[in-house]
């Protein structure tokens, strides 16, 4: 029975609504790693896809993931339950982005900002 509390069964949601797994996880793996899987299963028929881990932000209930702590330090008591599949949301922040926000003439620019509001 510990075994089964050491694994997380996850599936990734992606921004369009299409999901990647869900595959099964051990609690000791690390949020690096969990992106890495997402760049490694990146359907290859979308556009702007991941291309490292910084491009990847794994939200897990309300929570954006740190890529230094395992799944077993982000786990939410009411979310995460062994043997019923976990649903995290990806979202993929493009290079393109990043390097026009580091533009000094980039303060004419309205800067991307989420409107979602978690209760």
């Amino acid at each position: 029975m510990s075994k089964e509390r050491d694994q997380l069964e996850i599936k990734f949601r992606l921004t369009d609504g299409s999901d990647i797994g869900p595959k099964s996880f051990s609690t000791a793996t690390s949020v690096t790693t969990l992106k890495e899987n997402v760049i490694a299963q990146w359907p290859k028929d979308k556009e702007n896809g991941p291309r490292t881990v910084k491009d990847v932000k794994i939200i897990s209930a309300g929570r954006i993931l740190e890529n230094s702590r395992t799944l077993e330090e982000c786990r939410s008591p009411l979310c995460d339950i062994p043997g019923v599949v976990t649903t995290m949301h990806v979202v993929v922040q493009t290079p393109s982005a990043e390097r026009g926000s580091d533009k000094k003439g980039s303060s004419d620019k309205i800067p991307n900002r989420c409107g979602c509001v978690i209760l």
